[in-house]
Formats: structure tokens, C-alpha cells, sequence
């Protein structure tokens, strides 16, 4: 199976959220969550439950939990087996919070208009 190419969303300054929440994030989270983005390295639009999840407008969440702790990474595909993670944060709610959601959406078209489908 041809694996995907993972790129870190990277405002218009140059920081990378995805970065700078898994340099947060405890040991054994930061393990987990790595963890989840190589499967979806391997894997790309296969992975599924319990890892990967749609949320909407092709808007996903890499899912990883350790104890009681769950953390999602959102994310989207471009063309050509890429996946762009956008941001993440530390769940505390049932669902995912559709502000979450919605900043996956605003990165995606900051990120498709500064770089369109080829970067």
C-alpha cells in the first residue's frame, strides 16, 4: 500500500499548530498521538474508527486517548495521497466542539488559497 504524505498546516507566520500542540502534550499522549499519525501515514483515507472519524465537509479527527485524557488532531486530504493536520486540542466535551470544526475549515482555505492543491 502506497503510504500518504503528512504535511503540518503552517499559518501565514510560519507556526504550525499541530507542532505546537504535540510539543504540549504529556509523554504518553505525545506517543499516542504520533502514534495515530504514522497509521494515517499508512493507512491515509482507510483508517477508520476507532482512530480516524469524518466530522464534516471533509473535516477529520485523528483520535487518541490515554486514560481518561482524549486529544483529537483535525485534518483533511489534498490531492495526490496528501493530508494536511491542521490543528489539535484536548477533548472535554462529548462531541467535538463545532468551533474545532469550524477553525479546521478556516485553516483549510487559508492553506488552499496560499498553496492550492500542489504544495
Amino acid at each position: 500500500m502506497q503510504e500518504f504524505e503528512i504535511k503540518f498546516y503552517d499559518k501565514p507566520d510560519g507556526t504550525k499548530p499541530v507542532a505546537e500542540f504535540i510539543k504540549k502534550l504529556d509523554p504518553k499522549m505525545k506517543s499516542k498521538v504520533i502514534w495515530t499519525i504514522d497509521a494515517l501515514e499508512s493507512c491515509g483515507n482507510g483508517l477508520r474508527e476507532p482512530y480516524s472519524k469524518h466530522l464534516d465537509d471533509g473535516i477529520f479527527e485523528l483520535r487518541a486517548k490515554v486514560s481518561t485524557d482524549i486529544s483529537r488532531t483535525l485534518y483533511f486530504f489534498i490531492v495526490g495521497k496528501r493530508v494536511v493536520l491542521t490543528h489539535g486540542f484536548i477533548k472535554k466535551t462529548k462531541k467535538t466542539p463545532p468551533e474545532e470544526i469550524e477553525l479546521a475549515k478556516k485553516y483549510r482555505n487559508e492553506y488552499l488559497n496560499r498553496k492550492g492543491n500542489q504544495q
